[in-house]
């Protein structure tokens, strides 16, 4: 046992190394990059189909519009911009330390999976400007108006006012009145087609890295945290730097190293999930409750002959020893300490 233990520290290890030597890679995705589509959406006008996915990226004063559709976008590592019917979202700022969209028509979900104090993320809608201050899962709707934090926190800006959102609560941006914070029914939210088509894209996403981190242990070319493309589920997949991170529709999400430890099962201590790796084929009930994870790919399996589109997003100062760890969801250094979410 413990040979086997050294010989994972000492993956680890090498690959916290090539981390650090990749961090200046220039192959990465730009804020604003088209991750999925689904449906009518278009750019500038431009007709985008999944085709279209990985090579399409919005320039400052870009729009990407859905008709009868959905889209995805990537902004800085680990966040995503998901827009549904009908909806009209600009790129303001594509900078990763000033990153700024606006909301000119329908509704938006943001789920902040990694953000760092460095980063300043915001949402403009109706002339009014959120600020993202921490992960967590954001709802935006131009018409009416208003902010939802579902999970998180952010600032909403007016003019000289301002109000600070914790989770369960929104502001109404009703023209002429002042920014006033209250309740939301959440029940209403989680039922809106928006969230629950997010909620399948993470778990999408979820599936894409385990391939994708599975892919990079058999073939390598590990560049440290960031996005990685991922030839099977045609998207870019987020890569945490260290050990396990947890999404913010509770979907984890490996770095390369540690993803020989999926799938896990949590339960809830006391606030918190603990994790442990469990058999999903011994018992169906736990198999059901486990998220569909791809399996564990072997070297020369089909798909892998060859990475040519494998790129990270990394920048400067994103040490992987910083990275994969979620506000409200941590995670714990080292193995046997990993815990998910707090609830």
């Amino acid at each position: 046992m413990e040979g086997r233990w050294a010989q994972v520290w000492q993956v680890a290890l090498a690959l916290l190394a090539t981390a650090a030597l990749g961090i200046a890679n220039s192959n990465s995705p730009p804020p604003g990059t088209l991750n999925y589509v689904e449906g009518q959406v278009s750019v500038q006008g431009q007709v985008q189909t999944q085709k279209s996915v990985g090579s399409t990226y919005l320039e400052p004063n870009q729009d990407l519009e859905s008709g009868s559709g959905h889209a995805e976008m990537l902004l800085t590592p680990g966040v995503y911009v998901r827009l549904g019917d009908n909806s009209d979202v600009k790129m303001i700022s594509p900078g990763l330390a000033d990153t700024q969209v606006q909301l000119l028509k329908g509704s938006a979900v943001l789920e902040v999976d990694e953000l760092f104090k460095e980063n300043n993320m915001s949402v403009v809608v109706d002339g009014t400007r959120t600020r993202l201050e921490k992960n967590g899962l954001y709802d935006f709707t131009a018409n009416p108006a208003s902010v939802k934090v579902l999970d998180g926190q952010a600032v909403t800006y007016e003019g000289d006012q301002h109000v600070n959102l914790k989770k369960g609560r929104e502001v109404l941006l009703a023209e002429n009145q002042p920014l006033k914070e209250q309740k939301f029914d959440k029940n209403q939210v989680e039922n809106d087609p928006l969230y629950r088509w997010s909620d399948l894209r993470s778990e999408y996403a979820a599936n894409s890295n385990v391939q994708e981190a599975n892919a990079l242990m058999a073939y390598g070319g590990w560049w440290g945290p960031g996005w990685y493309w991922d030839p099977m589920w045609m998207d870019f997949a987020w890569m945490p730097g260290w050990g396990l991170g947890w999404g913010r529709f509770g979907f984890p999400f490996f770095s390369p190293w540690a993803v020989g430890l999926a799938p896990y099962y949590g339960f809830g201590v006391g606030g918190r999930h603990y994790l442990y790796p469990v058999n999903t084929h011994a018992d169906p009930r736990v198999a059901a409750a486990v998220p569909r994870l791809a399996q564990p790919v072997t070297k020369g399996a089909p798909g892998f002959h060859a990475l040519p589109r494998a790129m990270a997003m990394n920048r400067g100062g994103m040490s992987p020893g910083r990275s994969g760890r979620f506000e409200g969801g941590e995670t714990e250094r080292g193995f046997g300490g990993m815990m998910g979410p707090r609830r």
